[in-house]
């Protein structure tokens, strides 16, 4: 039998490393071409990796919970597929004890990057970008860095732990107390003195969701601006061809390809609202790249991205949005596709809820929460005077860094975004 090199798989250009959540297929376990082998996740998403081989799987070079490397080998697999057997300088006389050696993530040159201010110093120990990231948002030098302890493979460090002691470090402004406090050990137990609560532990996800928006709060002051749209034209427009629609197309349309056709035109006539921040230096964006914030069972938030919005015409923008949400559901999403956006829609209407405050989605600068539609009575000025009607009304609320986008900009954002809901072609082709 050849031995096949199982290496971990690209998973998109900002995608450097993924941990191992499960071994689905164990050593001995026959493997089909496609079968899934492990479970892994990034930072954003679950992802299964799947076998290119028929064989038997001989053996993991990765434990449950550890980080691997894209490119990194992380199982072999015996086979007759391949006439040529591929070379495996070290696996093929490898002893038991030597699996923590194959274990060390290799020593490579990440790129250099705007953000990265740790690269001119050097270092022999690995740090990820993520780790890298959060160093430089907290100012924490490469000395500091390396002075920690990583739980991680060969005591690498590492999100957690860099995280765990952000949280325990004493601030320069803190004065010391003046009585000596107890000790709180971090892994002892919550309880309730009634013991009727329930203590539940934050699942991996949720840890990740929670240390993404603490530090958004801290990194960008936030301001909201609020615009009320009459979108009548727009729902009537919808009950006239959703029907033929889907039998056309096989897809629902909903409002959320609507809404994003709009904020892409929005965006083009306000470009600097589609930017990230660099320190004292602002990124515009080429490309304009839709995230819309979906909800799953779990109870978790995803954000998967729509890349190139602006040149998907309606019919696009529908097949896009049903595809993302449905696979997002189903813990189907690839890694990339969480990546790289440059603006976020939320819609806390699907919830019943009429408007948000919502929380950007760093490195962006801005995300726009649409509300529940309405039927309100409004007054509507028409050529024989003012009158009282009956409309479909909905709020639009813009979160936005108020480092680089000023309420001038922001606001006539969200105008500009409800002015073409408002001017909906109510007798529009699709």
């Amino acid at each position: 039998m050849a031995q096949y090199e199982l290496l971990l798989p690209k998973m998109g250009e900002s995608v450097a490393e993924a941990t191992v959540i499960k071994w689905i297929k164990q050593p001995g376990d026959k493997v089909e071409l496609d079968d899934t082998i492990l479970e892994i996740a990034t930072d954003k998403v679950d992802s299964e990796v799947p076998s290119p081989v028929a064989g038997t799987l001989v053996r993991h070079l990765y434990r449950e919970d550890e980080v691997v490397q894209v490119g990194s080998i992380i199982a072999i697999i015996d086979t007759e597929d391949i006439d040529e057997p591929t070379e495996v300088p070290f696996v093929n006389q490898i002893k038991e004890e030597d699996i923590l050696e194959l274990n060390a993530p290799a020593i490579t040159e990440d790129l250099p990057t705007a953000q990265d201010s740790l690269e001119s110093e050097s270092s022999h120990r690995f740090y990820s970008p993520l780790v890298k990231n959060i160093a430089n948002q907290e100012n924490i030098s490469l000395p500091e860095l390396e002075g920690l302890k990583g739980t991680g493979a060969d005591g690498r460090l590492t999100k957690d732990d860099l995280l765990s002691y952000i949280s325990n470090k004493p601030s320069k402004d803190s004065p010391k107390p003046l009585v000596s406090e107890p000790t709180i050990t971090a892994n002892k137990p919550a309880y309730s003195v009634s013991g009727g609560d329930e203590v539940i532990e934050m699942d991996r996800m949720r840890r990740f969701i929670a240390d993404h928006m603490v530090m958004s709060a801290s990194t960008a002051p936030h301001v909201t601006s609020f615009v009320e749209a009459d979108v009548t034209n727009l729902v009537l427009w919808r009950e006239r061809v959703k029907v033929s629609f889907e039998k056309r197309e096989g897809e629902k349309i909903t409002f959320t390809p609507i809404f994003i056709e709009a904020v892409t035109k929005a965006i083009k006539d306000f470009p600097m609202i589609n930017v990230s921040v660099n320190g004292t230096q602002i990124i515009k964006k080429r490309d304009i790249n839709i995230g819309m914030a979906a909800a799953l069972p779990s109870g978790n938030l995803i954000v998967p991205v729509i890349k190139n919005a602006d040149q998907l015409n309606l019919v696009g923008l529908t097949k896009s949005v049903n595809d993302l949400a449905g696979r997002a559901r189903n813990s189907k999403l690839k890694p990339d596709e969480t990546q790289n956006g440059t603006f976020t829609l939320t819609n806390v209407g699907s919830f019943g809820n009429v408007m948000g405050t919502p929380i950007i989605n760093q490195p962006q600068v801005a995300i726009l929460a649409v509300g529940a539609i309405k039927k309100k009575p409004a007054v509507l000025e028409t050529e024989f005077g003012d009158v009282i009607a009956i409309r479909h009304m909905m709020f639009l609320s813009l979160s936005y860094d108020h480092r680089v986008v000023d309420g001038a900009l922001g606001g006539s954002f969200v105008r500009r975004v409800a002015d073409y809901l408002e001017n909906w072609d109510i007798n529009r082709e699709i």
